[in-house]
């Protein structure tokens, strides 16, 4: 089986390449020049979820039925335990029976205070008549008041009854068995948000100072480069290693992260240093590493490259082959292979700016 994946890896080189041998690839070049840059340093970080939540019972009562386990995803308001609520539904019942017969009750009292209030205004009745019809009116609308608080009341403490996602998540812990009894306040799971990350560098001061807030970062976690933005810098920091604790947040979508996992970034030092330098659209991804098409006798040559620093939109690069005034493809490098020919489509364009 491995002799297969080698030929069969071997004949994908083949055929990358002699691909369109029988054409030319028409892409523009830059010359890579010799320029002052700002050298990256890498720096290694911490990933936590941004988002944690201890997940608390408002309520007491038996655990009747879990919806959930560890490691599934749950989007919020999901329902992830019920307690149970069999005595809170008979109180619900009978306080909305009050309800209606407080209402039945001001309907009756309201009538009657009305058409002895046109009495009284006629001077047909005595003073002590509407006065009573005044009072039952009074006490059956604040009755009425009274058993709709209370109803209200229960039902919120039956809302409590269900204990529900906080927000989208996964479940990585659970603290609760069916039939368990839970007290108000006791953990029945944690849930983080595995979408919403931050990532914690501690840096020196004079990397700090070149940094913005709200300004994206390509940082890379778990071989994968994602971007993160830089939210605030900390100004208490360690004070042996006279580092500070620099905070970003990326959302890093369905991938695979675990809490504490290691990132890593590359930020510009301050001290400048000679490096060649191209257009950033020179630098291509072929075979997962980072590479660059050079021209040489109109034939593409493919050269793996190191970006050391910006400037610009420049990238400053190291690689085995490279040297001042080489041609490099900046644009149709996405067409081009190892070997293949090659025609520079801007050639008298450069030749035109070199005169």
């Amino acid at each position: 089986m491995y002799k297969k994946i080698i030929i069969s890896f071997a004949l994908l080189l083949a055929t990358l390449t002699n691909i369109n041998a029988a054409g030319t690839a028409l892409v523009n070049t830059d010359v890579i020049k010799l320029s002052e840059v700002n050298p990256l340093q890498e720096f290694v970080g911490t990933v936590s979820f941004d988002k944690k939540s201890k997940v608390a019972s408002q309520s007491s009562g038996i655990a009747q039925k879990i919806n959930f386990e560890v490691g599934k995803k749950v989007k919020k308001g999901d329902i992830l335990v019920s307690i149970d609520s069999d005595i809170l539904n008979a109180q619900i019942k009978a306080a909305a029976s009050s309800v209606n017969m407080y209402r039945v009750q001001l309907k009756n009292t309201k009538k009657n205070y009305l058409r002895y209030k046109a009495l009284f205004a006629k001077k047909s009745i005595a003073q002590k008549v509407f006065d009573d019809s005044k009072l039952a009116y009074d006490v059956a609308s604040e009755s009425l008041i009274s058993s709709e608080a209370r109803l209200n009341e229960l039902k919120i403490q039956k809302s409590k009854k269900v204990i529900k996602a906080p927000f989208n998540g996964v479940i990585v812990e659970k603290n609760v068995n069916i039939n368990e009894w839970l007290n108000v306040g006791s953990k029945v799971a944690t849930i983080v948000n595995t979408q919403e990350v931050q990532i914690i560098f501690n840096l020196p001061l004079s990397f700090i100072n070149g940094l913005k807030t709200g300004d994206m970062y390509d940082v890379n976690i778990s071989e994968n480069i994602v971007k993160a933005k830089l939210y605030a810098a900390i100004p208490s920091g360690d004070k042996l290693t006279r580092t500070f604790p620099v905070r970003f947040k990326a959302n890093v979508g369905n991938m695979f992260i675990y809490d504490g996992a290691q990132a890593k970034v590359g930020f510009a030092k301050n001290a400048k240093t000679k490096a060649l330098v191209i257009n950033r659209d020179a630098v291509i991804n072929r075979f997962n590493m980072n590479v660059v098409f050079a021209v040489v006798d109109n034939k593409a040559v493919m050269i793996p490259v190191q970006i050391i620093g910006f400037t610009g939109t420049n990238a400053a690069v190291t690689g085995k082959g490279l040297v001042e005034g080489m041609n490099i493809v900046v644009k149709g490098n996405e067409r081009v292979f190892p070997k293949m020919d090659v025609k520079i489509l801007n050639e008298q364009v450069k030749q035109e700016k070199a005169k």
